[in-house]
């Protein structure tokens, strides 16, 4: 008989990390992980976890014959800049890893009979803004509001939104009578801050990057101008928003697609807060063109009024709550190292 466990893939990564420390709390969850690298130590017991690669269709074979997913998080994907630079690698992780998952989970949904729900973490990535002044005027994006990604990583995220929604409902309408679909749920995700990771590869991680430095006494320099403005999110809220989506009854969603966020401050703001618990940190601004590029597309703000509607969204942490809580889990994890 398979054992019924969820799955998560990506999960050495900042967002999978926290998604395990949170199940651990409830110890009553079979978790099934999938990743690149190996686990930290402090999460090995937590999971059986499988160091693999997501482009391996022979590795997901395999693992169907000996478990049954009720409930699949896909947070594996090459990040922004990196996709950037290797843009076909991107293609190749953030697309068909998806396809193969997606498949992959539609099978199981027809074999079972029941739905398997597959929780997609998108991004701001997704957006592209014409101009600042423009980004200036359209101050809370919506889902729907300009989606031209100008990234290879925000046209993976946009396009795989678009396969989980063809997966949901469109899949085998030729081929079949009454076809079970799989249910495909995504949430686009500002910027995330987590206290107990560094992130790397992404373009918003100037943020974090910052207060890390800060904590651990070393210069920084910020890869954006001073008046740079994005939404952000603690770790423990993007957490938050992937469970609550998870687990609202499918009746209630309108949308295959929501926008979560929290807060939106500029990269000077983000400085300001960081020097006022970390007086001596030694942070400026040195600009990157490409990377400065991209954000000045992104949106300064989020429009989550359909996630507050649909499945009660609602943030616990906004801007001086999200630095209450950073800042000394942050110092204590330099002091202990």
């Amino acid at each position: 008989m398979r054992k019924k466990v969820i799955l998560i893939t990506g999960a050495s990564g900042e967002i999978g990390q926290a998604l395990i420390r949170r199940y651990a709390e409830t110890g009553s969850t079979q978790l099934l992980t999938l990743d690149l690298y190996p686990l930290p130590e402090n999460l090995v017991s937590l999971s059986t976890h499988i160091v693999g690669d997501v482009l391996d269709s022979k590795l997901f074979s395999r693992l169907v014959t000996e478990y049954d997913f009720d409930l699949i998080f896909h947070l594996a994907a090459l990040l922004s800049t990196r996709s950037e630079y290797a843009p076909d690698l991107a293609h190749q992780v953030n697309v068909n890893g998806t396809l193969n998952l997606l498949q992959l989970a539609a099978d199981q949904s027809q074999r079972r009979g029941v739905p398997v729900k597959f929780i997609f973490p998108s991004s701001i990535a997704a957006y592209g803004l014409p101009d600042l002044e423009t980004k200036a005027r359209d101050e809370f994006v919506r889902e729907w509001d300009w989606n031209r990604p100008t990234t290879m990583y925000g046209c993976n995220k946009l396009y795989c939104e678009m396969l989980g929604s063809y997966y949901s409902a469109h899949y085998l309408q030729l081929a079949k009578t009454n076809p079970i679909m799989l249910d495909f749920r995504s949430v686009r995700f500002p910027g995330l801050i987590s206290a107990y990771t560094v992130p790397s590869g992404g373009t918003t991680d100037y943020g974090p990057e910052m207060l890390h430095a800060a904590a651990k006494g070393e210069p920084y320099a910020c890869f954006v101008r001073e008046d740079t403005v994005l939404p952000f999110m603690v770790m423990p809220d993007a957490v938050k928003a992937l469970l609550n989506l998870a687990s609202a009854p499918r009746e209630v969603l309108r949308r295959s697609e929501y926008n979560v966020t929290s807060f939106s401050l500029s990269a000077a703001e983000f400085r300001k807060r960081t020097l006022a618990a970390f007086p001596e940190s030694q942070i400026t601004f040195d600009p990157d063109f490409r990377r400065q590029r991209i954000v000045d597309t992104w949106p300064a703000g989020l429009s989550d009024k359909a996630a507050r509607r649909d499945w009660d969204w609602v943030p616990e942490y906004g801007i001086d709550r999200a630095f209450e809580y950073l800042i000394p889990v942050i110092q204590q994890r330099y002091q202990k190292s």
